[in-house]
């Protein structure tokens, strides 16, 4: 038997919530790269992980005799029109492990084939999707952003189409869990409100287990992780990540940034900036990105209101109340992000000033993580205020700016310090990540371990590797990211 015992706590729940369904076999899976030390946080055997019969669970090729692999059932609301059945349909849940601190975190495969969820799909996913989502979860990971890890990349052997052929692909993705805001609209909106009780209860066992003791529990449950999004936005916001496609169905209920689609981080900031080459309107634009998760944990309100209370009036008032507080909580981790990052005290009242820097960024085209970087340099010590002022386009404007921050700003080592561990030396630069899968189309997988060796020390300079710090040349700007769909 394979050394990994998997546990089955939504296998468990009522078989309306998933499809018991088994990956599609593959003609050659080849492993990638394993994430070793996550496989050591969950204790997973890396030699076993490593090994034919590991690869073949990690590609869906064959699995354990522990394994009970399902497709969840959810629903969505997409650009906000809604989809009323969505579901895993290039996925498959197969268990969840325990790690060495007693979380408990669910084995998911991507792109590993039709499940009952595939309306038409082929259920596969291509190369390209599967080593960005590598990339961007574990950058997230070592920027302390909360987000699906992943545990390995396979190729299958096998082709896609997309738009041209490219090589197939999965991806083993470790999350906390795969409930979303969408799984509970699932069940609201065929009215099954045993179902939303069942599900609420789930969420409320797995990840918020205080809650047990509150007066009313689903309410607190809501306002629990409207709080979690709060935070987690506020921290996309300040490294300059645009998730891309912010639907309900990609909202997850623990607090996690889940499914790195067609994601992106900023070089030049602006505040409307969009990647998702399906965003047309700019719906999930940086500068959206609060209020569309605002806007996703309304849908969550209105699924719990029959649980929250019995009189209508009542639950709206109570939810109502929770999305009022979501905004103050997400402007207060904003402001606090922002305040360090720019080296401000922790005491005083600094929105103003973050919103004329970041006006000043937008008409000067800089770039927001150099911006950043440079000018944590400067409140060190290292170094003078010409490469800040190079970043503007206008340097009456640049000085003007730096001498506005001179004066706001703290210069206590501790406000250095907080910069210093707010302020990436490295992203996963969107031209990076390109040249990484371009590569890897033709074979060469060195750039992205290399690139992947790099994030994970975000915040320390490392030798040989500056030009990882810089923005693309015209050339290499890469305007568009894309679903793996």
């Amino acid at each position: 038997m394979a050394p990994i015992r998997f546990e089955h706590s939504y296998a468990a729940l009522p078989e309306r919530f998933y499809a018991r369904i088994y990956p599609e076999r593959v003609p050659a899976p080849r492993l990638i790269r394993v994430n070793e030390a996550l496989a050591a946080q969950l204790g997973l055997d890396v030699d076993w992980l490593t090994s034919a019969e590991g690869v073949a669970m990690l590609s869906g090729q064959s699995l354990p005799d522990t394994a009970e692999p399902i497709a969840m059932a959810y629903a969505g609301h997409q650009f906000g029109g809604l989809s009323p059945q969505l579901g895993d349909g290039r996925a498959h849940l197969l268990g969840e492990l325990v790690d060495k601190s007693g979380v408990r975190f669910d084995l998911h495969l991507k792109g590993s084939g039709r499940t009952p969820f595939s309306r038409r799909g082929d259920g596969k996913a291509a190369l390209g999707p599967v080593l960005r989502e590598y990339i961007v979860s574990e950058a997230f990971a070592a920027l302390g952003i909360p987000g699906t890890r992943t545990l390995a990349a396979t190729l299958t052997g096998e082709t896609v189409m997309r738009e041209t052929v490219l090589p197939g692909a999965v991806l083993a993705r470790v999350a906390q869990s795969h409930v979303r805001v969408g799984t509970f609209q699932y069940f609201a909106i065929r009215n099954d409100a045993e179902a939303v009780r069942v599900l609420a209860d789930y969420v409320i066992e797995r990840h918020y287990p205080e809650l047990r003791r509150a007066e009313n529990p689903y309410l607190a449950l809501l306002e629990a992780i409207a709080m979690r999004q709060a935070g987690l936005i506020a921290q996309w916001m300040g490294v300059g990540f645009i998730h891309g496609v912010m639907n309900t169905d990609n909202m997850q209920v623990a607090g996690e940034t889940i499914d790195f689609g067609p994601c992106a981080f900023m070089d030049r900031f602006h505040p409307g900036k969009v990647f998702s080459s399906i965003d047309e309107q700019g719906r999930y634009a940086w500068d959206r990105q609060a209020g569309m998760a605002q806007w996703n944990l309304t849908r969550l309100a209105e699924a719990l209101l029959e649980l929250i209370d019995a009189g209508q009036a009542k639950a709206v008032a109570a939810a109502e109340d929770v999305l009022r507080r979501f905004g103050s909580a997400y402007e207060k981790q904003y402001t606090r992000i922002f305040s360090a990052k720019l080296g401000l005290a922790e005491e005083g009242e600094h929105a103003a000033f973050i919103r004329d820097t970041l006006t000043a960024m937008r008409d000067g085209g800089v770039d927001f993580t150099l911006f950043f970087r440079h000018l944590t340099r400067l409140a060190g010590g290292e170094g003078d205020a010409g490469p800040v002022l190079q970043l503007f386009q206008h340097r009456e404007q640049a000085e003007a700016w730096l001498q506005g921050w001179d004066r706001k700003r703290s210069a206590t080592e501790s406000a250095v310090r907080g910069m210093r561990q707010s302020n990436p030396v490295y992203i996963p630069r969107n031209h990076r990540v390109e040249q990484a899968i371009v590569a890897a189309h033709a074979g060469d997988f060195a750039p992205f371990h290399a690139l992947l060796d790099v994030l994970v020390r975000p915040f320390e300079a490392q030798v040989g590797c500056a030009h990882y710090e810089l923005p693309p040349e015209p050339h290499e700007e890469v305007p568009e990211t894309f679903c793996g769909t």
